[in-house]
């Protein structure tokens, strides 16, 4: 690893920097990009090496926020999505701050964002994002049938599959379930694992769980198997030893009474 596998316009980003330091910036923001979905925490951690080497980038405050976001620390994310936003005046980040609201408990300034201006500056997945986070908005307040309503849309009617399609029909299938209907829920289920190529979600397993089918881990089953025969080979050493101990201990008890009845002669 040597940082020039960075993004081309990160790197030029950080061409105002002195070499050295833009070199150790870049390194520690290609980490935070591998780790960041398995390992966020130390994603988190390079990401703040990279806040404490340079703070004036915007790609590195933007990747400051990912790593707290992927961490559950909303206000350290929204506070870092924010100066991105104001360094690039981009409405990219709009959705995630938004949703950073919503894991801060503020469900309502979430909602009240999904309307503001900036969402119309957004591209088309980046809308789709925001229709995700209101209607997780609404749930989170209660209003699991207007979640339902906020979901669709023509993105969710359209045949054609995108990054965000098996993500938002997910979504709508999950929502469908939280008001009782189960049938139209299965169905969207369905159709995002038909969307689902990368496994972005666990539509699958939903889908399992609904028809009632139960999967059995082989591996677990093999150590099951395994601790039943060791505790089976112990049961059988033990009643081994115990006839073995019982003879030695008679004897033992017979040694000593020859060797008593001597001594009385």
């Amino acid at each position: 690893m040597t940082g020039e596998e960075i993004d081309k316009a990160v790197r030029q980003e950080l061409q105002s920097l002195p070499k050295t330091l833009a070199e150790d910036v870049a390194k520690n923001l290609v980490m935070v990009a591998r780790l960041l979905d398995e390992e966020p925490e130390k994603a988190y951690g390079y990401a703040r090496v990279a806040l404490r080497l340079a703070s004036r980038v915007a790609a590195v405050r933007e990747a400051a926020g990912f790593a707290a976001y992927g961490t559950g620390k909303y206000a350290e994310a929204l506070k870092e999505f924010r100066a991105a936003r104001r360094m690039t005046g981009s409405a990219e980040l709009w959705p995630l701050m938004a949703d950073c609201e919503r894991g801060l408990g503020r469900p309502e300034k979430a909602l009240s964002m999904a309307g503001e201006p900036e969402v119309q500056k957004l591209d088309r997945a980046g809308q789709v994002e925001m229709r995700l986070v209101a209607a997780g908005a609404r749930r989170d307040m209660g209003q699991a049938d207007a979640a339902v309503v906020t979901l669709q849309s023509p993105e969710l009617a359209s045949n054609a599959v995108h990054p965000w399609t098996a993500r938002l029909r997910y979504a709508y299938a999950d929502a469908l379930l939280a008001v009782g209907r189960e049938g139209e829920a299965r169905d969207w289920f369905a159709k995002a694992l038909e969307a689902d190529q990368a496994g972005t979600t666990d539509a699958s397993d939903r889908l399992a769980e609904m028809d009632g089918v139960q999967f059995t881990d082989a591996l677990v089953e093999d150590e099951d198997e395994d601790e039943d025969e060791d505790e089976a080979e112990a049961e059988a050493e033990k009643g081994a030893e115990e006839p073995r101990a019982e003879a030695e201990a008679e004897a033992g008890g017979e040694a000593q009474s020859d060797g008593g009845s001597e001594k009385t002669e």
